[in-house]
Formats: structure tokens, sequence, C-alpha cells
């Protein structure tokens, strides 16, 4: 979840390919780290886990079913407040993540509470895990909205995945590509295609380098691309905005989130 956006960028829409979005994206993060942790590292808990910026957790919304005694893979970890919280109800999770500051973090927060979180640098297209080593893969807003190889990084987290495991992941609500990324009320107005699927670009002005991309997949996209894999899909949930939240994050606030949904957390289970 990225309260974007730095200064001195200009913003394009192109294509993307993967090695220039990995660089790109692991540099941000690694950038943005440092923030991000501050400003949001409250709300998100040391070992809290929270779906999306709606602020359900996963206690309220029990997307990964028990995990006690489980294996369990984040995949885009960050700081590994996820995957802490799921130590502390007695499963063995593991972190992944893009950004080496973001895993510095997340030591610093093993050290902190005394959960520690085994986590490894590496990407969601090449997950260094045996076969069928996890019963649950997660990922709380991590890596997949910033994966231009999708097919290859959902191939890889079926490898993982043992049979009748879960696969769960929250993502911006693909409905909000429509909308410009304001939380007031411009960004009540559509102002682009639903359906125009061009990566959403940020170069920096100085180098002329591409300094962060995003990908936008619609509804039936992740539909197809779960179900084509053999995963079955059990459920799509789309957070209402809760009574008395008013935390405003990037384009996410009670103005936006009382009409439109923010979020969407899909559920799928390997057979």
């Amino acid at each position: 979840m990225q309260d974007h956006l730095p200064q001195s960028v200009r913003v394009e829409r192109r294509p993307v390919d993967e090695a220039e979005s990995r660089r790109a994206n692991g540099r941000d993060w690694d950038r943005y780290a440092d923030e991000y942790q501050a400003t949001h590292g409250d709300f998100l808990g040391d070992a809290g886990f929270v779906w999306g910026p709606e602020g359900q957790t996963e206690a309220d919304l029990r997307i990964l079913g028990p995990v006690a005694g489980k294996d369990v893979l984040e995949v885009g970890s960050g700081a590994g407040q996820c995957s802490r919280w799921v130590r502390a109800q007695g499963g063995r999770a593991f972190g992944l993540d893009l950004s080496h500051r973001q895993l510095q973090h997340s030591r610093r927060l093993d050290e902190n509470t005394g959960v520690h979180v085994p986590s490894v640098h590496a990407t969601a297209t090449a997950l260094p895990f045996a076969d069928d080593s996890f019963d649950v893969v997660f990922c709380s807003f991590g890596a997949l909205q910033f994966v231009a190889d999708i097919d290859t990084a959902l191939d890889e987290t079926v490898r993982v995945l043992r049979p009748g495991g879960r696969f769960a992941f929250s993502i911006t609500h693909p409905t909000r590509w429509m909308f410009p990324d304001d939380p007031g009320v411009g960004g009540l107005t559509a102002s682009q295609s639903y359906w125009d699927r061009t990566p959403y670009v940020e170069i920096d002005d100085a180098s002329g380098v591409v300094a962060y991309v995003e990908h936008h997949r619609t509804l039936g996209d992740w539909v197809r691309l779960l179900t084509g894999r053999g995963l079955m899909l059990t459920d799509l949930v789309e957070p209402e905005w809760p009574t008395g939240h008013d935390r405003v994050w990037g384009g996410w606030s009670r103005t936006r989130g009382l009409l439109t949904p923010g979020t969407a957390i899909f559920v799928a289970e390997r057979p």
C-alpha cells in the first residue's frame, strides 16, 4: 500500500516488462521503507495482520482459517507484521520481500517483539522454496500489484502450495483503476477505462529512469488467472468502510470508502 507521489517524477502509462518493474519497485521500496514504517507502523502493529487501509484484520475476517501448526508463506512481507501475527497464533510463518530495507525493518521488529520471522530477499516470480512446502500462501497488499509477469508469479505460488492449501491476497480493488488516486471528492469521478490495463509508471525527472510501476488486472482477469491454474476460488471479500474509521491512507479515505470499494481480497484453494 503505497501513498505516492514522490517529488520530481512524471507519470506515464506504457508497457513495462518484469525486469524493469522489479528494478524500479525494489529501489522504490528501499527508498520509501523508512517513511512507510514511520507513518503506518502504529496502524499495522508490530505483530498485527491488517488486510487493507480499511483496517480489517485477519482476526476479524478469518481469511486464512486456523494457522496453528501450519507452514505459511507471506509474499511481499515488508516488515513481517502479518507473519509475526501468524507466528503468535502458532503458525510457522516465513517472509519474502524484494526490498532489502523492508527486511531490515523486519529484523528490527523481530528484536523488539521477540517474535522472529525467518525472511528471504527474493521475488514472487522465483520463490526459493521446494515444491509443496506450504499449507498457506498469502499476500497482504504485497508483491502482486508490482509484478509484470503475473503468470510466473502465480505458477510459483501453486508450485510451493501443498494440495489442499490456501492462497489469499489483497490488492487495490480493480475498479479503483478508473478513478484518480485522490482521497477527496476528486477521487469519485471516473477518468479512465476500467479495461485499460496499461501499467502506471513513474519516471524520475532527473535521471529519466523508471522509479515505480503498478500493474492493473480486472476482476475477471484475476478469476481466470486463478482458475486457469486449477485453483478453486472460494471467496472474494470487499471490505466496507468501518464506522468511525477516519484514517486517510493515500487514495483511501472515508469519503471514497463509503461509496466504492477500495480493497479486494481473493481466497482460493489448491484441490
